[in-house]
């Protein structure tokens, strides 16, 4: 028995990275799981390791999609009890450089879109008569503070952080459960682009890049996706029954 027996998850941003991560520790705690992203393959590739799971192609920040997706989730599996708010991007560039398109991209996927989605879920995980009901964004330490070079990103992951707060409050007496979490620099394709755009301005080596972002975290290492996924996993779970509102630091303790 997991604890998480039958509940339905959806899950964005999930062919990859954290989004991976998470949707594997779900289902190994019994969850059945819509994994949604914008790229078939990886997402058809993971769902088909996993004992009960369908993959959904959307675009998040479209409302359209994202009411197609939770139709689709629905006709797979029925209502959603756990929506995991984790599709996002990361691009770089000095304040004064930023062009509209960089900006509208950056609060596009990680704010907009992350909205977009639990807008669309709400009125399943707001049903009546249920037991545990979870929402979950993956937000950012950019959430929390600010990065050099990163305004755009800072800018949604903070816009994040407080619709968490901001949704915490307003569903505090449905039963809902509402929180983020801020991991530091981890070790993803997210990553691996940002350490090989940083080589192509500084000249270098990619590897040079990680570990120059790792250092950025209180114990010089990148986080994993599985340590993030671990403490989406409790959020999810009924041991987390009393915490809402939060947003929860994987940094290593830099943060």
């Amino acid at each position: 028995m997991g604890t998480l027996d039958g509940l339905h998850a959806l899950v964005t941003g999930a062919g990859s990275g954290i989004g991976a991560a998470i949707v594997r520790a779900l289902a190994k705690e019994g969850a059945i799981v819509s994994l949604v992203g914008r790229r078939k393959v990886p997402l058809e590739e993971i769902a088909k390791s996993l004992p009960n799971a369908t993959a959904i192609v959307a675009d998040v920040t479209k409302t359209a999609d994202c009411a197609a997706m939770v139709e689709a989730a629905h006709a797979a599996h029925g209502p959603i009890d756990i929506v995991i708010a984790n599709a996002g991007a990361a691009e770089s560039a000095p304040a004064g450089k930023i062009s509209v398109a960089h900006w509208d991209r950056m609060i596009g996927v990680n704010l907009t879109g992350a909205f977009f989605t639990v807008q669309a879920a709400l009125g399943d995980v707001m049903r009546k008569g249920v037991g545990t009901r979870r929402i979950v964004f993956t937000a950012s330490t950019a959430g929390l503070k600010g990065y050099p070079y990163a305004a755009a990103y800072c800018a949604a992951k903070h816009g994040v952080v407080g619709l968490a707060r901001a949704l915490a409050a307003e569903l505090k007496l449905s039963g809902v459960t509402v929180n983020a979490v801020c991991p530091g620099f981890t070790d993803t394709p997210l990553l691996d682009g940002a350490a090989t755009e940083i080589a192509n301005k500084t000249g270098r080596t990619v590897s040079e890049a990680r570990a120059a972002l790792a250092k950025d975290n209180a114990d010089g290492r990148l986080i994993s996706p599985e340590e993030v996924a671990s403490k989406v996993l409790w959020l999810c779970s009924p041991a987390a029954a009393a915490t809402s509102g939060e947003a929860i630091v994987v940094d290593g303790g830099s943060t």
